[in-house]
């Protein structure tokens, strides 16, 4: 069985350090803004910035640089 993914707990661990800097980031400047409103008008701002930010800059960025230990695993059994 040839598997070309990585591994999901690689995925979750770069999405996880990928996360947390953009909420507290985002947080932290958004705070003052929008701390008359409710949370759930805080973070459905706060939610699409995070997942556009995390889609097209973080994530790409982030397999390209752990390229080599994203995908070691998948490339010693594609040789088995």
């Amino acid at each position: 069985m040839t598997r070309t993914e990585p591994a999901r707990w690689k995925l979750w661990l770069l999405t996880v350090c990928g996360i947390y800097p953009i909420i507290t980031v985002l947080a932290t400047v958004t705070g003052p803004l929008l701390s008359e409103f409710p949370v759930p008008v805080r973070l459905a701002v706060l939610i699409p910035v995070a997942v556009a930010a995390m889609v097209w800059i973080v994530m790409p960025a982030l397999t390209s640089r752990f390229h080599g230990w994203l995908f070691t695993h998948a490339t010693e059994r594609q040789e088995e």
